[in-house]
């Protein structure tokens, strides 16, 4: 038992290294053909990603195949990620770096949130690679997964923390040294949430990033990496949330959805449907289901 543990902790990287030795054309559509794959076969995630997509007004059976695809697409690309990073951030576009730049002069920090959205990793990789960024994330599960994890996410520029309490003093602490952090905003959180509608769907809802806003005054932006097609790399997206933040918790979490909702309508597909976004997590109270009285879960 103890061989074939230390043979699959070898044999993962392995695999990983071999994708990231793949031209990203060839690995995007191994992606897709081992989504679309995956999404044949009955079971939860098949489900997952059409009730979820259909929520959100893309019911058609064509968008929910390309989106598999996609999804497939996004995992093979983070080898590339991982193990080529630089090649990878080559092949980023972006226009909208200067909001980012405009935003970290007010001296409050920065915080950017990036959903489940094309390739969310890379996204922070490429801030960093810029400005010193604190990314908090949640352990895997799988001791192997959780040390491979470790290893990659880990640059001169990026800072790993774990959501914890001791992850959020390391935000708190970084903000106010005038720094950035970023956070999966569309994660069903373990700890405080509130229930606020997402796609029309009561969804339990990090309250975090607006608790930190008020407590540090940083701004809030969001940011994507979108996929381009045929391999050509990646389009970074970046949007600063406007206007003063609402006054209670349950409208801040309410804002942050409608902003995510925002940016993924840019490239849906690229969404990861999949996701049960609208799980009741351990712990949390019922949803509330009254503003959203049509959508029960």
């Amino acid at each position: 038992m103890h061989r074939d543990r230390s043979s699959s902790r070898s044999v993962l990287p392995t695999v990983i290294q071999l994708f990231a030795a793949l031209p990203l054309p060839v690995a995007h559509a191994a992606g897709r053909i081992l989504g679309r794959l995956v999404y044949t076969l009955p079971g939860r995630y098949r489900q997952h990603l059409q009730k979820n997509a259909a929520q959100a007004g893309f019911s058609e059976p064509a968008f929910a195949r390309r989106a598999a695809g996609e999804t497939g697409a996004m995992m093979t690309e983070l080898a590339r990620v991982w193990y080529r990073s630089q090649a990878s951030l080559d092949q980023v576009i972006c226009d909208d770096w200067t909001i980012i730049e405009q935003a970290l002069t007010e001296g409050c920090g920065l915080i950017m949130l990036t959903p489940h959205l094309g390739c969310f990793e890379l996204a922070a990789r490429y801030a960093a690679e810029r400005i010193a960024l604190t990314i908090m994330f949640r352990p895997h599960r799988k001791a192997q997964l959780r040390h491979l994890l470790e290893m990659v996410r880990e640059t001169s520029n990026l800072k790993a923390v774990p959501a914890t309490s001791q992850g959020v003093r390391c935000f708190v602490r970084a903000l106010r040294q005038g720094e950035t952090v970023g956070l999966l905003p569309d994660h069903a959180p373990k700890g405080d949430g509130v229930w606020a509608p997402f796609f029309g769907r009561p969804a339990y809802t990090m309250t975090l990033p607006c608790k930190l806003a008020v407590q540090t005054g940083a701004p809030l932006i969001i940011a994507a990496g979108e996929r381009l097609p045929g391999g050509r790399g990646w389009r970074m997206h970046v949007k600063r949330l406007a206007g003063p933040l609402p006054q209670t918790t349950e409208a801040q979490a309410a804002w942050i959805n409608a902003e995510m909702e925002e940016m993924i309508r840019r490239f849906p597909q690229q969404y990861l449907w999949g996701y049960n976004r609208f799980k009741v997590p351990s712990g949390a109270p019922a949803p509330d289901t009254n503003s959203c009285p049509d959508n029960l879960p």
